[in-house]
């Protein structure tokens, strides 16, 4: 399986497998699904069940059924740390080329570049079983563009991933809240050990769970300790942690900090 070295902020090299064509596809199929049964169900709801007339209706049609629709993408890698329900089923995710999880810039830019890869989007509210065929039978034409974009990019990159920045990865494993920046660390009594971990940013904390992640799955501590170097560096702190206890005292004081601005 083709991989790709990411530099990180810490100039620290990741390495991560590009996720399979066959991943993707299957993803891209569990979404597409679930969109369309979400459509029959709202259809079905208002104009069947309810009995709504869709002509003296169509505003609702459009917040209730179309927005949700075109949001999905964007609103499920935004909360889902980079993934989809499909993406999450088939174990890839989408990371930033600059290391760690992309800004939610990267995310809107992704989104945005793939409109046109979901035109149904734009027609269905003239809504038939024969008219949705037809969507149906057009993404998938313009499919064929994407399809076209991952065989020839170095990556294996959609237009929106080439232009966001991004790349398609293989998780290995479900990743799950512990695989994001945030912990629970509410308690009464926590002590704060590195208040300076303020002054990092964004980029840079998720920077430190990603190496955390690959650590804890490669047993490379090199990779923590090149990164711990680098933080007591830029931040001018020393600690006599180890260098994963370290990284993980700095994401917990990063998250107890967070919550208290």
């Amino acid at each position: 399986m083709p991989s790709i070295s990411i530099n990180t902020v810490f100039n620290i090299n990741l390495e991560f497998e590009i996720a399979a064509f066959h991943k993707r596809l299957f993803a891209w199929f569990i979404d597409f699904g679930l969109l369309i049964c979400y459509l029959y169900s709202m259809k079905y709801l208002f104009y069947g069940w309810m009995g709504i007339s869709m002509d003296d209706n169509l505003g609702i049609d459009i917040l209730l059924i179309s927005l949700p629709m075109l949001l999905y993408p964007l609103i499920a890698e935004v909360t889902m740390n980079g993934q989809s329900v499909g993406k999450k089923i088939m174990n890839i995710r989408v990371v930033s080329l600059h290391g760690g999880e992309p800004g939610l810039g990267q995310y809107i830019l992704r989104w945005i570049t793939r409109f046109f890869e979901w035109p149904f989007l734009f027609g269905y509210i003239a809504y038939s079983p024969v008219n949705l065929f037809q969507y149906i039978i057009l993404t998938c034409i313009f499919g064929i563009a994407v399809v076209v974009a991952i065989s020839v990019t170095k990556f294996r990159q959609r237009i929106g991933d080439i232009a966001a920045g991004t790349v398609l990865v293989d998780t290995k494993t479900n990743f799950s809240v512990e695989d994001t920046i945030f912990q629970d660390v509410s308690a009464a009594d926590y002590k704060v050990m590195f208040p300076e971990v303020m002054r990092l940013s964004d980029s840079d904390i998720n920077t430190v769970k990603t190496v955390l992640n690959r650590v804890t799955k490669s047993k490379n501590e090199e990779l923590s300790y090149r990164v711990e170097m680098k933080v007591k560096e830029v931040l001018k702190i020393e600690s006599h942690l180890t260098s994963v206890n370290f990284l993980e005292k700095l994401l917990a004081d990063y998250n107890y900090l967070a919550t208290k601005e």
